[in-house]
């Protein structure tokens, strides 16, 4: 289990970090606060979220989603970045995007 979530946090963090590094622009740091954003749901969702999730894997990638914009969506706006929610929206949607094209292709993460 933690093999398949450290591959699936390598990959998200290596979508969202320039999404998230480019919303920080002219910041310092900017990459270890890019990092930090999905760094804080991504366990929750991999690791917890199916621990007690018992609907459909439809369900659950709706759940996870949405806690994650929303908690990176939070986090950016702490950091006072402008439209927080659209850039974790964007940020996600890629790693989605990458995750399920990785899968498809070649059955990772």
């Amino acid at each position: 289990m933690i093999t398949a979530w450290l591959a699936a946090f390598l990959l998200t963090q290596a979508v969202e970090v320039p999404v998230y590094a480019r919303a920080l622009r002219g910041r310092r740091h900017r990459l270890l606060w890019a990092f930090g954003a999905s760094a804080l749901t991504h366990p929750l969702i991999f690791l917890a979220l199916p621990r007690v999730w018992t609907g459909s894997y439809a369900g659950y990638v709706s759940i996870a989603e949405a806690v994650a914009v929303g908690g990176e969506a939070i986090y950016l706006a702490a950091l006072r970045v402008p439209r927080s929610v659209a850039w974790s929206l964007a940020a996600n949607a890629a790693s989605v995007a990458a995750g399920l094209l990785t899968r498809a292709l070649w059955s990772w993460p």
